[in-house]
């Protein structure tokens, strides 16, 4: 399945556990592998501090709107977790 989805142009990235066939990563994929806490840890601060909830929108337009400001908001904070490359 990997490979007919790969030759697809779609790439899948999942950690690799002890049953699974072992495969090549790109560099940057493998880090952000390895920082997925990190990013699973940051989208889930803004969606419950800056109130992202798709379900309150009823135009394309007004969730865009929400979201960015949501992002904007969060770049203005002080203090905010990172991601650092070794």
């Amino acid at each position: 399945m990997f490979t007919k989805l790969y030759k697809q142009g779609l790439i899948k990235i999942t950690g690799i556990r002890k049953d699974m066939k072992n495969y090549l990563l790109p560099l940057l994929d493998k880090i952000l592998l390895r920082k997925r806490f990190i990013i699973e840890t940051i989208f889930g601060y803004i969606k419950e501090n800056f109130n992202i909830t798709p379900s309150r929108h009823r135009s394309p337009i007004n969730f865009f709107t929400s979201l960015f400001s949501a992002l904007i908001a969060y770049q203005l904070k002080p203090n905010k977790p990172c991601i650092s490359y070794p």
